[in-house]
């Protein structure tokens, strides 16, 4: 499946925010890329801002458009805010949740993860960073995947009682999705309401 594989420090510069995680070049170059990024800004109109805060949101969790909808439409249907509800379905994803458990550094190294079989719920090894995890699952590392750098290097450190919602053990290397967050619970930048509105057009 296609996805974006260009320069990671021009989308966060897009956004002006670090949304891939922390950025040098970011930090020294703090507006838009290309021949005019640092010139005067152009008044962005109510379509271009609600249409860049979906972008954003597609960017921050690695989803392409049609999926990305198709949660929406799901979000949509649910009792609950939509736009909190959308943004719970992204969390509930599998490749979200192994960032989230520390075992992977980003987002991307996470999906990766999944998609080379180092990752499992409840036992089974499973290949779908999209995979919606319910409450009560249990997400692992694979035993033969344990001693892995990347894996070893993420945990390193990392601490797991800044996300309420998820549970870590230690000793097993693996982690349970204990409820859904709250929307005051998630960390990420995004408003919501403005992709709410944008669809609703």
């Amino acid at each position: 499946m296609a996805r974006y594989t260009g320069p990671r420090t021009k989308i966060a510069r897009k956004f002006g925010e670090a949304i891939f995680g922390p950025d040098k070049v970011l930090s020294k170059k703090n507006y838009p890329p290309g021949q005019h990024g640092n010139a005067r800004k152009r008044k962005t109109s109510e379509y271009g801002i609600q249409l860049r805060e979906k972008q954003k949101a597609k960017y921050t969790y690695g989803v392409l458009e049609k999926q990305f909808r198709n949660l929406f439409e799901k979000a949509s249907r649910s009792k609950g805010i939509t736009g909190e509800v959308l943004l719970q379905l992204l969390e509930g994803r599998l490749d979200n949740l192994v960032f989230r458990l520390g075992i992977a550094p980003t987002r991307a190294a996470a999906r990766q993860l999944v998609s080379h079989r180092h990752i499992t719920v409840d036992g089974k090894v499973v290949n779908i960073p999209s995979y919606t995890v319910k409450t009560g699952q249990l997400i692992g590392v694979r035993e033969k995947s344990k001693s892995l750098e990347v894996i070893v290097d993420a945990l390193a450190g990392f601490n797991h009682s800044k996300y309420p919602w998820i549970e870590w053990e230690q000793a097993s290397l693996s982690g349970k999705l204990l409820h859904l967050p709250e929307r005051a619970d998630i960390p990420e930048n995004i408003k919501e309401q403005l992709i709410v509105e944008l669809y609703s057009k």
